[in-house]
């Protein structure tokens, strides 16, 4: 889905910068900001739960297809399948977070 340009206004131009001061700063972090910039704005004219509401649908619909493949099951079976799945991913995720900080710590994972 595409949504049409916002209005631009004259906050939003970014000034021309000579290449030397642009080495300044990481290439990585003009484009954050950037990006920063353009959700903001974004956000400011748009609903950000109906904004979001295709990919949370396309992220729940996985679960409901890796515990359903075939499409046999009753929907508050596949609906209670779907839950568990989409929870164990959610552990995986927070036991590889939790991993991650004991490396950087230094301790033992």
């Amino acid at each position: 889905m595409t949504h049409p340009p916002l209005p631009r206004q004259a906050t939003d131009a970014v000034p021309v910068v000579s290449p030397t001061a642009e080495r300044a700063q990481p290439r990585e972090s003009v484009r954050r900001l950037r990006a920063q910039i353009a959700v903001n704005a974004r956000l400011a004219t748009e609903d950000p739960v109906a904004m979001t509401a295709p990919a949370r649908r396309a992220f729940l619909g996985k679960f409901e297809a890796l515990a359903d493949p075939d499409g046999v099951l009753p929907p508050d079976e596949r609906a209670r399948r779907a839950g568990h799945l989409r929870k164990a991913h959610m552990q995986r995720l927070a036991l590889r977070s939790v991993q991650a900080r004991q490396r950087a710590a230094g301790g033992a994972a």
